[in-house]
């Protein structure tokens, strides 16, 4: 059940990235948003989902355009 509910939390982190993305025609966002929506799909694991999903949060902050 955990494992669910943070799939769905970077899942909609993913959607706000890609769509400040796609509105600042920002490269970065729009490809993290991507992968933190499809992640959460591919990983059961708990502590890698979390920890994953922790760093791509953090990737746009670090690159700017």
């Amino acid at each position: 059940m955990d494992v669910l509910i943070l799939g769905a939390f970077f899942s909609l982190i993913g959607i706000a990235y890609f769509i400040y993305g796609k509105k600042q025609s920002k490269t970065w966002p729009m490809i993290i948003g991507l992968i933190l929506i499809v992640f959460p799909y591919l990983v059961s694991n708990i502590y890698i989902l979390l920890g994953l999903g922790i760093v791509l949060t953090i990737i746009p902050y670090f690159f700017r355009e």
